[in-house]
């Protein structure tokens, strides 16, 4: 086509439509994306209305029922077994007027004696507010700072299996001093104030850091050992190897008065509650939680996390 032959403000004409074309595309992108926007807020707000539905059972039951709250894994802030968690568990069962008598159901390690310690505490308290037994019920293991809890309970009951005990304290960590030294590699850490550095695993311990620990470790286990004579009283049949972290099985533990019965959760829930109704009151992350945790804070906490020095634990 000859330029002659094209009509006059076709040049013109042409841009306008290619505007509008490109005005459109950016109308129709910003529709999708709002589109896609709300489908994820809907999304979103599903899964939180899903969670807000996995909480702990009402305020009210009908009818008799044995209230359990597990305590299972490590007991550690942040952890299913932490403190947080179960004393908040341990109070709707406890408030529930229908619940009878509440069970610890105990699978654990150990962990934290500051987690243990609060939960430990708060058994007693709620045992004299609701007027209401807490049994604890051993599966496979209760050791260490799950036996601090489970001393607080009325009644222990075991596994002939069960791995019960390891009243004691630890505090665990690297060093790798004389391995940078054949290595040729040289610590360089600066603190203010002589002490900043104890237990870097880069820098060689002292005797006097060494002793300051220890001293730590035994208050720990003297409150350990208390409260375990508290709550086990006249039943504890104490020998020199019960405060010693050593662990024995069920059947032993009865032996020894670390222990009451052997049971299971039906047993007790049967036969010594008389409600054969089981009521779980466990607290769990929720999806909505693990989501924020997955995606949120948590990813600057674990980094933290990995970075810190171990405390002290009951293992």
């Amino acid at each position: 086509m000859s330029d002659s032959s094209r009509e006059p403000g076709w040049e013109r004409a042409t841009l306008e439509k290619l505007a509008f074309a490109a005005l459109n595309e950016q109308r129709s992108a910003r529709r999708w994306k709002i589109f896609f926007r709300l489908a994820w807020l809907a999304v979103i707000a599903a899964v939180l209305f899903a969670a807000l539905r996995q909480t702990a059972p009402s305020a009210t039951k009908t009818g008799p029922h044995t209230a359990v709250v597990d305590i299972k894994g490590e007991i550690a802030s942040g952890a299913e077994a932490s403190a947080e968690f179960v004393v908040a568990a341990m109070r709707s069962a406890l408030e529930d007027e229908g619940s009878m008598a509440l069970v610890l159901l105990i699978n654990s390690p150990g962990g934290s004696p500051v987690q243990a310690g609060i939960i430990n505490d708060e058994i007693v308290r709620l045992k004299a507010k609701h007027n209401k037994p807490i049994y604890a019920v051993v599966e496979e293991t209760c050791a260490s700072a799950a036996y601090y809890i489970a001393a607080a309970a009325d009644d222990i009951f075991v596994d002939k299996a069960s791995i019960v005990g390891s009243i004691g304290v630890l505090m665990d960590g690297f060093g790798f001093t004389g391995t940078m030294e054949k290595l040729g590699v040289e610590r360089r850490l600066l603190t203010a104030g002589e002490n900043k550095g104890f237990l870097d695993p880069f820098s060689p311990q002292t005797e006097k850091q060494r002793a300051y620990a220890q001293t730590m470790l035994d208050q720990i286990h003297q409150q350990f050992i208390a409260v375990v004579k508290a709550g086990r009283g006249d039943r504890l049949k104490p020998t020199p190897e019960t405060f010693s972290g050593l662990f024995w099985t069920g059947q032993q533990a009865v032996e020894m008065g670390l222990a009451d019965k052997l049971g299971n959760l039906d047993y007790v829930a049967r036969e010594v509650v008389k409600a054969e109704d089981i009521i779980d009151y466990t607290r769990r992350d929720n999806v909505a939680e693990r989501l924020v945790k997955r995606f949120g804070a948590a990813m600057g906490l674990g980094a933290a996390k990995s970075l810190a020095l171990s405390g002290p634990q009951l293992r």
